[in-house]
């Protein structure tokens, strides 16, 4: 598999899972520390860092220790690659959809 591929796979991966996503629609306001983050899920730290590191894995966040206080911060350039797998899948689809309509036009006439 090519790299791109894996990279690509692991953020679908991480967007997959509704906190993870939660998580990042949070970053994309502004950067939080893991404890704020933490406060707004009924789940364990441990289950919060989990998520944070998946998400780190994948390249959507970055995190940064100042003292005892780990920032984390959205990388808004690694949702470029999701972006343009989206558009390129959405332009071949719209493509083959033209080509339905321009079949079925022409079988009407």
């Amino acid at each position: 598999m090519a790299p791109r591929s894996v990279a690509l796979d692991r953020m679908f991966r991480a967007l997959a899972d509704p906190s993870r996503r939660d998580i990042v629609t949070r970053l994309a306001q502004r950067p939080a520390s893991i404890s704020e983050l933490a406060r707004r899920y009924p789940m364990s730290m441990s289950a919060v860092l989990q998520h944070l590191k998946l998400l780190e894995e994948s390249g959507l966040v970055r995190s940064e220790k100042v003292g005892r206080v780990r920032t984390c911060r959205l990388d808004p350039r690694a949702l470029d690659a999701v972006d343009r797998w989206v558009t390129d899948h959405r332009a071949r689809l719209q493509r083959r959809l033209d080509r339905l309509e321009a079949y079925l036009e022409r079988r009407r006439s």
